[in-house]
């Protein structure tokens, strides 16, 4: 693995040697907007010093003579889940990273982790796993709202119902350092299924409120006329999604312009697809596109996002997807591309990249062609540079078609034998990590009350107690991340098995997870506590080098109940 690394980061740092670059005879896009002309960039340092038609290049400066090119500042996208394959196959975090950053996104913005995952995925970038620059949010919504229903946990997204609990839930989250804060608004479905809760006016105000006051920026899942002009009195900074149940009227418009409420629309997402589209699809994206061109005609400041990671809508090339679909419903290509760029650094308050000037990070994007007329051309990429270091986009590409996880250039470590005996003060396990609660998907889940309880004087237990969701297959498992938000692989690979104490009533499973699979070994616990051992020979053959969890699964027939105890979770040799 150390070998492989070595080659991915020597890779995507072709360059690293050369603190200067000098960029010449390309037509030059600045990202805002401006008529493209001929320039010389110069690059140091990782960023732009330079920008001009008589720039001395300093002796010793490495040179690429870009004629017949346009160079643009890199792309961002304000909408995507990276944990999610959007239907690939064989797709992990890195390989998803990888492909941003291949397609000339630099900057992406995920709406999809939670916060236990912060910290372990920003040292795997900060450790040079080849990515893009990466913002995570923390997530909201409302009971039986939209953003619960993945069978994640109450651990995934915050719900919150009044002002006071908005507040609370933004200052407890806030000690994560979210980079922004998604926001779940917007239950209506499209007119294709049931509505879900949406969140009240007065709540969203407040949670805004908070975290304005962290300094954190507030994007919200709107797509509902009536909920944007909610969404602009509240105060929220971006509408991260179209707006499809009806054209946008002039008090929308006028109240998101004086709040300055940005509209990244995520068309790539939505665009019908196939010779048979429902109907009601079919006059969702006539609302999109008309919306589309009245943002634009009001002047209401628009990025770029796609939803990707969701069906239909894969990494990386869905950007550039969206950046056509802008142009096809009024965005002249020039101001598509602003949206891709400066515009979208904008909604964010990033200063430091979206447009070629001298202070700027040299996070560049080179293409053949004139994607100022053409927009397409953008799909025609030669190089990419990611702070003035060029990127060796093919050997990203076949490190995405690569079998197998991505090697990483961090681990969780080797795992102690102790795992969780329940008796820690800060209810963590003895790994420092969370206990998370996993469901079958659907708001009508089956439900859970989890809680670390008293077996006896000074010794603790975790209880569970499940009612199974009517479904054909409900399921309630509790997750023991083996590093923090089971990000980082963690080996076991110097035990033999995992043994813990239960009680309860039935047959459950143990499910062992590792990059890029599972397996799972039946047990047993009575009304009298008794010992299991299970040896990892019983899951098959695991890759106890790339563990990241242990999960205590029970399955039961809809509607009945289930109660698991377990206790002092250890390893064997």
């Amino acid at each position: 693995m150390a070998r492989s690394l070595t080659l991915a980061v020597l890779l995507f740092s072709a360059s690293l040697c050369a603190q200067r670059l000098a960029i010449t005879g390309a037509l030059v896009v600045d990202g805002r907007g401006s008529p493209p002309r001929p320039a010389t960039v110069l690059v140091e340092n990782g960023r732009i010093a330079a920008v001009g038609d008589n720039i001395a290049v300093p002796a010793g400066t490495a040179v690429v003579r870009a004629e017949g090119h346009t160079l643009l500042p890199g792309l961002m996208d304000l909408h995507t889940h990276l944990l999610a394959a959007g239907g690939g196959k064989d797709l992990d975090w890195a390989k998803i990273l990888k492909l941003y950053l291949a397609h000339g996104i630099t900057t992406v913005v995920d709406l999809s982790t939670y916060p236990e995952q912060f910290d372990p995925m920003r040292r795997l970038l900060e450790a040079g796993l080849p990515a893009p620059r990466v913002l995570m949010a923390a997530r909201f919504t409302t009971p039986l709202g939209h953003g619960m229903e993945g069978g994640r946990g109450d651990f995934h997204t915050q719900l919150v119902l009044t002002p006071r609990e908005a507040r609370n839930a933004v200052r407890r989250i806030a000690p994560y350092r979210p980079d922004l804060l998604k926001v779940f608004t917007d239950g209506w479905r499209y007119g294709v299924d049931p509505d879900m809760t949406s969140m009240e006016e007065e709540t969203l105000r407040a949670l805004v409120e908070e975290a304005h006051r962290n300094g954190l920026k507030v994007v919200t899942h709107t797509v509902t006329v009536r909920r944007a002009r909610e969404a602009a009195r509240a105060g929220v900074d971006i509408i991260v999604h179209g707006i499809g149940d009806g054209v946008l009227d002039a008090e929308t418009l006028g109240l998101m312009l004086s709040s300055r409420t940005g509209y990244v629309q995520t068309l790539a997402v939505y665009e019908p697809r196939g010779e048979k589209v429902h109907p009601a699809r079919q006059r969702r994206w006539a609302h999109l596109m008309a919306n589309c061109a009245l943002a634009r005609q009001s002047g209401v400041a628009a990025g770029v996002g796609t939803d990707a990671g969701m069906p239909g809508t894969p990494h990386g090339e869905s950007t550039l997807r969206e950046i056509e679909l802008m142009a096809g419903c009024g965005f002249p290509p020039l101001e598509a591309i602003a949206a891709a760029t400066s515009r979208s650094a904008a909604l964010l308050g990033l200063e430091d990249r979206g447009a070629i000037e001298p202070g700027r990070l040299a996070d560049l994007l080179l293409v053949e062609g004139r994607p100022h007329e053409r927009i397409d051309d953008l799909r025609r990429i030669r190089r990419i540079w990611l702070g003035g270091r060029e990127v060796d986009r093919e050997a990203l590409l076949a490190e995405v078609r690569r079998p197998g996880p991505s090697p990483l250039p961090l681990t969780g470590g080797t795992a102690p034998e102790i795992l969780d005996d329940f008796e820690s003060p800060d209810g963590r396990s003895r790994l420092g990590t969370l206990w998370v609660n996993r469901t079958d998907a659907g708001l009508d889940f089956s439900k859970m009350i989890y809680h670390r309880t008293q077996r006896e004087p000074g010794s603790h237990c975790l209880t569970v107690a499940a009612e199974m969701s009517d479904k054909d297959r409900p399921l309630a498992a509790m997750v023991l991340p083996l590093s923090k938000g089971a990000v980082l692989p963690v080996d076991l690979g110097a035990w033999q098995g995992v043994e813990f104490e239960a009680r309860g009533d039935g047959n459950f499973q143990l499910l062992l997870r590792w990059r890029g699979g599972e397996a799972q070994a039946p047990f047993e616990a009575g009304a009298a506590w008794t010992k299991v051992r299970i040896p990892f020979a019983a899951l098959g053959k695991p890759d106890l080098k790339e563990t990241v969890s242990l999960e205590f699964v029970i399955a039961r027939p809809a509607g009945s109940k289930a109660l698991l105890e377990i206790d002092n979770v250890r390893l064997y040799r």
